[in-house]
């Protein structure tokens, strides 16, 4: 069973601008804010994948109300796959936080102008740190390098975190662009 949103992290994950292109810094495919780097990256990767199932496990389980199997994990993964994460489609990134790999997410073209955000995570131990600003700043940079005019994603409502996490970085709901069975809420906001 899939069960995936577009995210997973905290209200308190504030942007402290972290995702101001100002705040941060962006060189040769890296970008730095505070002490978190965030890289494009394969999502086949050893960090990438174990990340993936992190976010699955979470947002699996927020929504069952339990801890999920890892047979679980498996299957959601196996039932949503990201290969469309890569170019000339998409990009997947990995978020490290002094080093260490505690956020991902996703961006895809759903058409030439419209991108769609996915599988955005910040690790719990992470969550505060300027993590998903900086994860949203990288995935809408590479929206725009793929030549998309808008971003797009769809959320549950139990996710209230991510919710206002998309809220405080300038995106709107917007009607329902889909009909994903566990999609509650839709955000749109334009690049140019």
């Amino acid at each position: 069973m899939n069960i995936n949103s577009t995210s997973s992290s905290s209200t308190a994950d504030a942007p402290r601008e972290a995702g101001n292109r100002t705040a941060g810094n962006r060189t040769a495919g890296n970008w730095t804010a505070g002490n978190w780097t965030v890289v494009a990256e394969h999502f086949a990767t050893a960090d990438a994948i174990a990340l993936r199932r992190a976010y699955y496990a979470e947002v699996a389980g927020r929504y069952w109300k339990r801890s999920v199997t890892e047979a679980e994990i498996d299957e959601g993964l196996r039932d949503d796959p990201d290969d469309g994460l890569v170019p000339p489609t998409g990009q997947f990134v990995v978020g490290r936080l002094d080093g260490r790999p505690l956020a991902c997410g996703g961006i895809r073209l759903l058409d030439p102008v419209t991108a769609e955000l996915t599988r955005v995570y910040v690790d719990p131990r992470a969550r505060g740190t300027g993590g998903g600003a900086a994860l949203l700043g990288v995935l809408e940079d590479e929206a725009r390098a793929l030549g998309a005019e808008r971003v797009r994603l769809d959320t549950r409502s139990d996710l209230v975190e991510a919710r206002a996490l998309y809220a405080r970085h300038g995106y709107a709901e917007i009607p329902a662009y889909n009909a994903g069975p566990y999609a509650e809420h839709w955000f749109e906001k334009p690049l140019v």
